[in-house]
C-alpha cells in the first residue's frame, strides 16, 4: 500500500505543516536510522527503524512494560492505539509480538502521511492506521475485540477532555476482552488534581487500577508524564514495579490501597464535567 515510502535523506531533517501544527523529523546522529518526531517543537515520538523494540522516552518504556505483561511473551495480541504519532508502540508490538492485529487512530492526517511516507512500517502482522477521532474509533469497535487499548493522545500538549470521562472509560471496558488491559499516558504536576481524577474515574469502571510515575512527579515537585493502567483482572503490579524500578529513570507504581488513597475524596469525571489535562508550564516539553 505504501510502495513509494522513502526515508529522509541521512542527517537532514524533514518538516511538514500538519493539521495540528508543524511536524519535524530529525535524525539521531548516535543511532543509525533512528528519528525524533516533534510537533510544534515538542517531542512527540522516537522511532528506531533498525531496533523498533528500543523505547527512548521514559513513558513509552513504561507502556512497553504493560505490553510485555499483557499476555505470554511473544504471543500475538489485538491492540487498539488511540493516538499514533510516529507509531512507536505499534512498531514495538509488531517486533515483540509478531502476528499481532493492530488498529491505530490518529486525528492528524498530515502527520500520518508524513510518518508513513518516511518511516516504513514493519512487515508481518496487521497494522491498520486510520485518520480520525480516537473516541469515535473506540465507539465504533465491536465488544470484546481488543486485548490491549493504549491511549496516548495530546492536543496542544493536553489530553482532550472527551478522552477523560467515565463514559469514555466504559467504552474502553466494553471493547476489551476478558482479561484485557487499558493503559494511558497522561501529564500533570503540582497537586496532581487531574491525575487523581483520572484514577478515580477508572476506579469507577475497572476493579483494578495502577499508576506509574517518577517519584518527583508523584510528589508534585515537577510536571511530567504518568501512566495509568486499568483492568477487570488483577494487574501484574509486582512485575511492573520491578521493571519500572530498573529503568534508567526509575518510577514508582501505586496500586491497591495506595491508588485508593491517591484518589480519595475525588469524584469521577463525566462527559458533562470533563476538562482537558492541565497545560504544561512553558518549555516543559519543548526542544530548543
Amino acid at each position: 500500500m505504501y510502495d513509494d515510502q522513502q526515508e529522509p535523506t541521512e542527517s537532514i531533517p524533514v518538516g511538514r505543516a500538519t493539521d495540528l501544527g508543524a511536524a519535524l523529523l530529525m535524525p539521531d546522529i548516535d543511532r543509525p536510522r533512528a528519528w525524533l518526531l516533534t510537533l510544534n517543537d515538542s517531542p512527540q515520538s522516537y522511532v528506531d527503524l533498525d531496533q523498533p523494540e528500543h523505547l527512548e522516552f521514559e513513558y513509552t518504556r513504561r507502556l512497553g512494560h504493560v505490553v510485555d505483561l499483557v499476555a505470554e511473551p511473544g504471543a500475538p495480541i489485538a491492540a487498539l492505539h488511540l493516538g499514533g504519532g510516529g507509531l512507536t508502540l505499534p512498531r514495538y508490538i509488531a517486533a515483540t509480538r509478531p502476528g499481532s492485529a493492530q488498529t491505530v487512530a490518529e486525528l492528524d492526517g498530515e502527520l500520518v502521511a508524513l510518518v508513513l511516507e518516511h518511516l516504513p512500517l514493519p512487515t508481518g502482522g496487521t497494522m491498520d492506521v486510520r485518520t480520525g477521532d480516537a473516541r469515535a474509533e473506540l465507539t465504533a469497535r465491536p465488544d470484546n475485540s481488543a486485548d490491549l487499548v493504549i491511549a496516548d493522545v495530546f492536543g496542544g500538549a493536553q489530553v482532550p477532555a472527551h478522552l477523560t470521562s467515565r463514559e469514555f472509560a466504559a467504552e474502553v471496558a466494553r471493547v476489551l476482552r476478558p482479561g484485557g488491559v487499558y493503559a494511558a499516558n497522561i501529564a500533570d504536576g503540582g497537586d496532581l488534581d487531574f491525575a487523581r481524577a483520572q484514577v478515580a474515574t477508572l476506579r469507577a469502571v475497572f476493579p483494578e487500577v495502577a499508576l506509574m510515575a517518577e517519584p518527583g512527579v508523584l510528589r508534585g515537585r515537577r510536571f511530567g508524564n504518568l501512566v495509568v493502567v486499568a483492568s477487570a483482572i488483577t494487574l501484574p503490579v509486582s512485575q511492573l514495579a520491578r521493571r519500572t524500578a530498573g529503568d534508567d529513570t526509575p518510577a514508582r507504581v501505586l496500586s491497591g490501597i495506595e491508588a485508593r488513597v491517591f484518589s480519595r475524596d475525588v469524584a469521577p469525571v463525566t462527559d458533562r464535567t470533563a476538562t482537558p489535562s492541565p497545560a504544561p508550564p512553558g518549555g516543559t516539553f519543548r526542544i530548543g
